[in-house]
C-alpha cells in the first residue's frame, strides 16, 4: 500500500511539474497593449492577447511571460477577424489565394456557394481548395440552383418524384461532404424555376446536419414582401434557420418597404421561426446584366436559347418591353445611366461605362427603350457583369441596425486593376465601421463587430471562431477605429481598404505594415454534417 501511494504521489508530482512546464512556455505572439472587443457586443476593455500555435491561449490586464514575437498595438482595437458568410469567392480564390481584397478589410472566414450556385459535387472544389495555399479560411454551403441543374437542366417545369430523389442524394451527399447548408437563388435560372415545396423537400435533407438555409429571394422591388414571406416559410417548413441573403429594396417605387418585410421578420422569430439577414453597405447591387434586366422565361434553357429567341421579332419586343420597365422601376433606377458595366469578357474597354454612354455611343438617345435595345445587345455579344444604382439610403440604414442583421459583402476576389467591380469587394467591412460607426452612429463599435463576427460564426455553427476567448483559433483584426476606412468607390474600386495594420489567421501574421506575409495559414472549414458517418 506504502508503494502505491508513494507512486500515486510521484505521478503527482511529475504531472505537477509537467503542468508547470507548459504553462511557463513561451507564447508564439502577444498583442499588448489592446483594446479588446471582443465579438459578444460587451463593451470593450484594455488587455493583452496571448497566442501560442492557432489559438489563444490567454487573455489578461498584462501578460509578461515570454513571447517568440510581441507586438504592441498600441491602444489599437483588436478584434475577432470577421466572417463574411455571403461571398463568391470561387471567382478568383485560385487566382489569388491571399485574397488581399478580404484580409486588408480584417476579413479572416469567407464563405462561398451563396444564391443558389455552386460546384456540384461539392467535395472535388473543397479537396481543391484544402490543397491551394491560402490566407484565410473557407468554407462552402451547395447551391439549389446547380442541384437543379444538374438534373433537370435549364427547365422551367416541375420536378418529377424520381428527380426530386436525385436532388435529395446531391444534397446530401454536399452536406456530408462539409457543405454548412443549402443556398437558394431563386431570383435566377433555374432557382425561379423551383417551387416552394420542391425547395421544403431539399431543405428537409439539410435539417438533419444542422444546416442552415440563406437566400437571394424570388423578388427585391415589387414582391419583395412576398419573397420575405417565402424564405421564412422555406426555413419553417424545412426545419432549418433560414436567412435573407443581402436584403435591399430595389427600386424607388418601393423604397421604404423594408419597415414591412423587417416586421415580418420579427414577427417569425416571436413565433419560434429562426430567420435572419445579412446585408451589404451599399446603395447599388451587382449582377450580370441578363439575370438582372431580362425576365426569367426568356433566360431559360442558357444563353443560346436566349439569342435565339431575340431574334424573333415578337418575343424580342416582349422583352424589350420587360427591360425597360425593370429600368424605368427596378434595377435602373428610372435612368440608364444607373446601371454601369462592372466587366466585359468580350470587350474589357466597356467596364465602368453607364448604359446611357453606351446607348448614345450606339447612335441613340438614352431613352428606357433605347437602353432596352442596348442591354438586348450586350447580351447578345456574350452578356457582361453590371452594376444598378436603385436603392435608398434610409432603406439600408434600417435594415443595418436591425438586431437580426449581420454583415455580408456579397463580393469577389477581383484580379487588381481587371475591370470595374462593385467595391463592396474591397470595402465593406471597412465601410460599416468608418461609415455606420464612426460617422453616422447608425452602430456602436462592439455590436458592428458582433455583426461582423460571433453573430456569423453562431449562424453557421462555428464554435472555435468569432470571439475572442482563450481556446478560440487565433483569427484576428487589428484596426484603428479613428482612421478605419474603405477607400473603393464605385469609379475607383481598385483600393483596399484603410486602418488595418495587422490581421492574424490560425495564429499566424498574414498582414502587417501594409503588405501580406507569405503566411498561408488559411484552412477549409467543414459544416456538422462533414461529422456524419458515411
Amino acid at each position: 500500500m506504502t508503494i502505491i501511494v508513494q507512486l500515486v504521489a510521484a505521478l503527482g508530482l511529475a504531472l505537477s511539474i509537467a503542468a508547470s512546464h507548459a504553462a511557463e512556455a513561451p507564447y508564439d505572439l502577444v498583442l499588448r497593449n489592446a483594446r479588446i472587443v471582443d465579438g459578444t457586443g460587451s463593451p470593450w476593455y484594455r488587455g493583452d492577447v496571448a497566442i501560442r500555435g492557432d489559438s489563444i491561449a490567454r487573455i489578461a490586464p498584462s501578460i509578461t511571460g515570454s513571447a517568440t514575437r510581441v507586438i504592441d498595438v498600441g491602444g489599437l482595437v483588436v478584434a475577432p477577424g470577421f466572417i463574411d458568410l455571403h461571398t463568391h469567392a470561387i471567382r478568383g480564390i485560385f487566382q489569388v489565394p491571399t485574397a488581399d481584397n478580404y484580409v486588408r478589410q480584417g476579413v479572416t472566414t469567407i464563405m462561398e456557394g451563396p444564391d443558389g450556385s455552386s460546384p456540384i459535387p461539392l467535395k472535388p472544389f473543397l479537396d481543391k481548395l484544402a490543397a491551394l495555399p491560402k490566407s484565410l479560411n473557407i468554407g462552402s454551403f451547395i447551391g439549389q440552383g446547380s442541384v437543379r441543374e444538374a438534373i433537370i437542366g435549364l427547365a422551367n417545369r416541375n420536378a418529377t418524384p424520381d428527380e426530386l430523389e436525385r436532388m435529395r442524394a446531391i444534397v446530401r451527399d454536399g452536406m456530408r461532404d462539409g457543405a454548412f447548408g443549402l443556398s437558394t437563388g431563386l431570383f435566377y435560372v433555374p432557382g425561379n424555376f423551383t417551387p416552394l415545396e420542391e425547395v421544403v423537400e431539399l431543405q428537409k435533407v439539410v435539417a438533419p446536419y444542422r444546416g442552415v438555409h440563406t437566400s437571394h429571394m424570388r423578388d427585391e422591388a415589387s414582391r419583395v414582401l412576398d419573397s420575405v414571406k417565402e424564405t421564412i416559410v422555406i426555413g419553417e417548413r424545412g426545419g432549418v434557420p433560414t436567412q435573407i441573403s443581402h436584403h435591399k429594396v430595389i427600386g424607388k417605387s418601393y423604397w421604404g418597404k423594408s419597415v414591412d418585410t423587417l416586421k415580418l421578420v420579427d414577427e417569425a422569430r416571436a413565433r419560434g421561426v429562426d430567420a435572419t439577414i445579412d446585408v451589404y453597405p451599399y446603395t447599388a447591387s451587382s449582377t450580370s446584366i441578363a439575370a438582372a434586366l431580362l425576365p426569367q422565361w426568356a433566360q431559360e434553357g442558357g444563353h443560346a436559347a436566349t439569342v435565339a429567341r431575340l431574334k424573333d421579332p415578337a418575343v424580342r419586343a416582349k422583352i424589350k418591353t420587360a427591360i425597360a420597365d425593370s429600368i424605368i422601376n427596378e434595377r435602373g433606377g428610372g435612368d440608364p445611366a444607373n446601371i454601369v458595366l462592372s466587366i466585359c469578357e468580350w470587350d474589357a474597354a466597356l467596364a465602368g461605362k453607364n448604359l446611357a454612354q453606351l446607348t448614345l455611343a450606339r447612335g441613340a438617345p438614352p431613352t428606357a427603350d433605347n437602353a432596352a435595345e442596348t442591354t438586348m445587345w450586350i447580351v447578345e455579344q456574350g452578356n457582361c457583369g453590371g452594376v444598378f444604382h436603385a436603392m435608398d439610403e434610409a432603406d439600408l440604414q434600417r435594415i443595418i441596425r436591425h438586431p437580426a442583421t449581420m454583415i455580408a459583402s456579397d463580393g469577389t476576389v477581383p484580379i487588381f486593376g481587371r475591370g470595374a467591380p462593385h467595391p463592396r469587394s474591397y470595402g465593406t467591412f471597412a465601410r460599416v465601421l468608418a461609415v455606420y460607426v464612426r460617422e453616422k452612429n447608425i452602430l456602436t463599435l462592439e455590436d458592428a463587430v458582433r455583426k461582423m463576427s460571433s453573430y456569423p460564426a453562431a449562424r453557421i455553427g462555428l464554435t472555435d471562431r468569432g470571439v475572442l476567448r482563450p481556446g478560440m483559433k487565433a483569427d484576428i483584426a487589428v484596426f484603428d477605429p479613428a482612421s478605419v476606412r474603405d477607400a473603393a468607390t464605385f469609379e475607383k474600386p481598385h483600393q483596399y481598404a484603410i486602418g488595418f495594420p495587422s490581421v492574424i489567421v490560425n495564429g499566424k501574421v498574414v498582414y502587417e505594415n501594409g503588405a501580406m506575409t507569405a503566411a498561408r495559414p488559411g484552412s477549409v472549414l467543414y459544416g456538422q454534417g462533414a461529422a456524419v458517418k458515411q
